[in-house]
């Protein structure tokens, strides 16, 4: 029997065998990481690693939030020094969940490029390009100071980025002009980093009830008035209402597929993990709406497949009960004088 294949042909059969070959490990990654959960989680207490995975678990937090510049004492000190927020608020809750914060955070920023004149001013003035780790890491540090810092540096934190918004002038694609300190660019960031934060939770750590999710929103408030937000949804309808209005304004964007690019490639897990950020990439725009998402043009492609989300799940629930010295949730407890598995211990 005679048969012959073009160039073409042997291309696209090469590129199939890659595909189904990166899947394949894909499922097999997955598969081993899920049993692994499963074990941790068997029972529902705080969660104990060996002792050299546990500081290489505190290393890589520590990395991915502590930029250049910010110091080990952030959380620490002053002593005593109270945050924005009490220890006992919804948002501490929240934030001390590192998974969360990374899904809730990708779901958040896919809003914000979605939006033309936010989208142009973090792609035109900010270098997440081309350093995108670090972006990611003054992102994550300035979002747990909000949180958990004392209040005095983080003030003088949200000062400092305050001024740097008022300089971010331009043009969206649209022709629309902007500045970074418009009070509606403002309101619609700090909405949508909320709103990713709070349904990450919800969907992959525990359930939140109405009451607490209305009290997060209305936690918000006094960080958005530093920030310079005029007004900000300070509970669920509230946040509804908005994305309604706001929903007309989204685009389809070729930077939205360019940052979710970025999000599965840079080194924020470890080597043989790295593959897992695609996951936790299809895990945010899950949260999203589904008819927001149809407006930015992210289908069926980006929804997790059943397994997929099983790993999220596990992955957040022990994510939710491991205690980290480097965590800044675990650092403000002791500044404040309270144990460190204060956030963990069961209530």
């Amino acid at each position: 029997m005679r048969w012959s294949l073009s160039r073409s042909g042997l291309i696209a059969a090469a590129r199939g065998k890659r595909l189904k070959d990166r899947s394949s490990r894909q499922q097999t990654l997955g598969r081993c990481a899920i049993g692994l959960a499963e074990h941790m989680n068997s029972v529902h207490v705080q969660l104990m690693l060996p002792r050299w995975l546990h500081h290489k678990v505190e290393a890589r937090l520590e990395h991915l939030l502590r930029p250049i510049g910010s110091a080990e004492e952030d959380f620490l000190e002053p002593r005593g020094e109270p945050a924005l927020l009490p220890p006992d608020s919804v948002s501490w809750k929240i934030f001390k969940n590192p998974l969360a914060l990374y899904i809730g955070g990708i779901a958040a920023v896919v809003l914000q490029l979605a939006e033309p004149r936010v989208g142009s001013g973090v792609w035109q003035y900010t270098a997440f390009r081309e350093h995108p780790l670090d972006r990611l890491q003054r992102t994550g540090h300035a979002a747990m100071m909000t949180v958990y810092g004392p209040r005095s540096r983080t003030e003088q934190m949200i000062a400092g980025v305050t001024r740097l918004h008022a300089r971010v002038r331009g043009s969206a694609p649209d022709g629309r002009a902007f500045c970074a300190s418009d009070p509606e660019l403002l309101e619609w960031v700090h909405a949508t980093a909320c709103f990713g934060f709070l349904e990450a939770y919800h969907a992959y750590v525990q359930p939140l009830t109405l009451l607490e999710r209305d009290r997060f929103f209305s936690e918000g408030g006094a960080a958005a008035e530093l920030y310079g937000a005029q007004s900000v949804p300070e509970s669920q309808s509230a946040l509804e209402a908005l994305f309604a209005r706001m929903s007309g304004q989204l685009r389809p964007s070729d930077i939205v597929l360019e940052f979710l690019r970025i999000m599965q490639r840079l080194p924020a897990l470890p080597g043989p993990l790295r593959p897992l950020q695609g996951v936790l990439a299809k895990a945010a725009i899950e949260l999203i709406p589904t008819g927001l998402r149809d407006r930015i043009g992210l289908g069926k492609a980006w929804s997790l497949a059943p397994w997929q989300r099983i790993l999220v799940c596990r992955a957040g629930d022990a994510a939710e009960r491991l205690v980290l010295s480097t965590n800044p949730a675990v650092q403000a407890c002791r500044r404040l004088q309270l144990p460190d598995d204060f956030l963990y211990a069961p209530r």
